[in-house]
């Protein structure tokens, strides 16, 4: 069971290992769009876009739901924007420990 569970949260942070990946999972957290609308957002073409999208629904991190000819994307579970603003967190700390250090350096020189 464990190793059944590290595999899974090792295929879960490999599927959020990319920039692009992380924009679109932000631009979700504010609410479904179309790939045309997230492909706008992002100002990337439509096909990176819906590749990344691939990559997210493989590991049902996203859900698609069928509109006419269009596809609305959404977030599969509304926990992942928590995941989001805790690495966003976790980013600041680490800046603010950087710019600690760089300023003794400064009162050392």
């Amino acid at each position: 069971m464990n190793l059944e569970m590290h595999q899974f949260k090792a295929e879960f942070f490999k599927a959020l290992a990319h920039p692009l990946r992380i924009r679109i999972l932000e631009i979700l957290a504010e609410g479904e769009k179309s790939v045309n609308e997230i492909q706008s957002l992002v100002g990337t073409e439509g096909s990176t876009v819906s590749q990344q999208l691939t990559v997210l629904r493989g590991k049902n991190i996203v859900s698609g739901t069928k509109d006419g000819n269009r596809v609305i994307y959404s977030l599969q579970d509304p926990m992942i924007i928590e995941l989001l603003d805790i690495s966003r967190q976790i980013f600041n700390n680490h800046l603010v420990d950087t710019i600690m250090l760089l300023d003794k350096m400064k009162e050392t020189e």
